[in-house]
């Protein structure tokens, strides 16, 4: 039988700079909005407590345990472009603004004879 104390996921080491998702677990057990949110990591304290910025609001959210933090992958965050149909009529149609301007970034970039740096 798995106690209450139990951790059901293993234990992370977040990073300065990730991306989480934190759920505030009074507002959680409360039943009140807006629990879980984006945030990114700013410190990590001694105690194993981290400090977060919230990304939507850029409010600070202190000493939060890693038990209600989950780490946000860039892997989602990039699985439109990596998925995306390139060849077909209505392949931009599924992308994202952000995976056009990459992907027209990269066709740009890609298309243009390297320079060499300036010489010092």
């Amino acid at each position: 039988m798995r106690t209450s104390t139990e951790q059901n996921t293993p234990a992370v080491t977040y990073n300065f700079g990730d991306y989480v998702l934190y759920r505030d677990p009074e507002l959680f057990w409360t039943g009140k909005p807006n629990h879980t949110f984006v945030c990114r990591v700013g410190s990590r304290w001694t105690d194993g407590t981290y400090h977060l910025t919230a990304l939507a609001s850029g409010k600070v959210v202190p000493y939060v345990r890693p038990d209600y933090m989950r780490l946000l992958p860039p892997i989602d965050a990039m699985r439109d472009i990596d998925t995306a149909p390139l060849h077909g009529a209505d392949a931009a149609d599924g992308m994202t603004a952000a995976a056009m301007a990459w992907l027209t970034q990269q066709h740009t970039t890609a298309n243009q004879r390297p320079e060499l740096p300036e010489q010092r």
